[in-house]
């Protein structure tokens, strides 16, 4: 669950650095077109982005540091009773973002819904043309239709139509349909909202523009979305003919100069901001570099300086199956590793002594304080084992153990 919650925070920071990209270079701009794209484009990023993962460390060659046992794996379950209290809070958040999801999932099927049997109940023998009552729009396009509200006299419907028919023509309705979908998945996030938002006045800035490349003055286009025949309603599948709130705007964006060619290479800016964000937030952290190995070669002796391979190597009681059953046993998530949402994988290497205890303990590949210290906790104390061998003779011995924190 809390993997799943990472991941719906990564989504929104992700959005939240495209979305501020296009407000700061790309929305005065009169490349719609491409302003869509990027606001499209920046969905799927967000989305996919944060699964994955880049390691950006040097991998060791751990073969040199002692014997390496296979792992144990520790999960967030294997926590002490005090993060109870933390995950308390966080179920209830979490259970709120769900009820969240769900709310906006069913308000996107009803209106889908309703588009459907109004779409099989209206259709008639007029192509893609089907006409209503019960909606407080002039028209919109919807699912390759174009919807006319029967209020209106011919001339008006022609002029919806007109406009309508460049929304259908851009097939501006499957936009509408993938950002309500996201919103249900980041309906916390004010985002979202505002792309949304974004995202229809391009739509009509296209509807406009294509109006006017047809031959209408835009003088005279401007009158006729100025009058009242150009009424606008609330449907979240639709796109309105005329949003008051953006007739100001649409104004402005038809008169506004050509952005020309070279203002396009502003969207290289994106290059280095996703790759920040990315090294931020899906690479791995670099481990530190090892401490220096101390070797013995075959046929030394000595309890000063441990052996990478003896002739016997010492002996769990149980055998490794064993030992690694006692660390995971024993072994506790940190409550302030949880907290901070951490995990990863720490690599410690231990000594077995000429007496079979253990010591030098040290932590070749770190992930967090916490977790190493946890780790390096349940090494030390592990039981005896039974020394290692050269030549007949007891002798220290490099062993290493890979512990994996994960995050349910």
């Amino acid at each position: 669950m809390i993997a799943m919650q990472i991941y719906i925070v990564k989504v929104a920071i992700y959005l939240t650095a495209f979305y501020i990209i296009y407000l700061l270079l790309l929305r005065k701009d009169t490349a719609h077109g491409r302003n869509r794209a990027f606001l499209l484009l920046s969905l799927i990023a967000s989305m996919i982005l944060p699964s994955l993962a880049i390691n950006t460390g040097k991998a060791m060659d751990i073969q040199a540091f002692g014997k390496l046992l296979s792992g144990v794996l520790v999960t967030s379950g294997t926590a002490n009773p005090e993060s109870e209290k933390l995950q308390g809070p966080v179920s209830f958040i979490y259970s709120v973002y769900v009820t969240g999801v769900i709310i906006f999932l069913f308000k996107f099927l009803v209106d889908f819904s309703s588009l459907l049997f109004l779409i099989i109940r209206q259709k008639k023998e007029e192509g893609r043309i089907i006409r209503f009552q019960n909606f407080n729009t002039a028209g919109f396009t919807a699912m390759g239709y174009i919807f006319i509200n029967t209020r209106l006299t011919r001339e008006e419907a022609g002029n919806v139509i007109r406009h309508e028919r460049n929304h259908l023509v851009k097939n501006h309705y499957i936009d509408i349909i993938i950002v309500e979908f996201f919103t249900a998945f980041q309906w916390f996030n004010p985002v979202i909202h505002l792309l949304n938002r974004e995202l229809r006045a391009l739509h009509e800035f296209q509807a406009d523009q294509g109006c006017i490349s047809s031959g209408i003055p835009v003088a005279n286009y401007q009158n006729l979305i100025l009058s009242q025949i150009f009424r606008s309603g609330s449907l979240k599948l639709t796109n309105s003919f005329a949003n008051p709130s953006l007739i100001r705007k649409r104004m402005l964006m038809m008169t506004r100069k050509r952005t020309p060619l070279l203002a396009h290479f502003k969207l290289l800016s994106v290059i280095p901001v996703t790759f920040i964000l990315f090294l931020s937030l899906s690479a791995s952290q670099l481990p530190p570099p090892p401490p220096p190995p101390t070797l013995a070669l075959t046929g030394q002796s000595g309890d000063e300086i441990p052996f990478v391979i003896v002739d016997e190597m010492p002996y769990y009681p149980g055998g490794n199956k064993a030992l690694l059953q006692h660390i995971s046993d024993n072994i506790i998530y940190p409550v302030e590793a949880l907290r901070q949402n951490k995990q990863g994988r720490v690599i410690i290497r231990f000594c077995v002594t000429s007496k079979g205890g253990v010591s030098q303990v040290s932590v070749l590949k770190s992930v967090d304080p916490n977790l190493d210290a946890e780790a390096v906790r349940v090494v030390q104390n592990l039981p005896s084992f039974r020394p290692g061998k050269q030549a007949g003779k007891s002798v220290p011995v490099w062993y290493m153990v890979p512990i994996t924190f994960t995050l349910d």
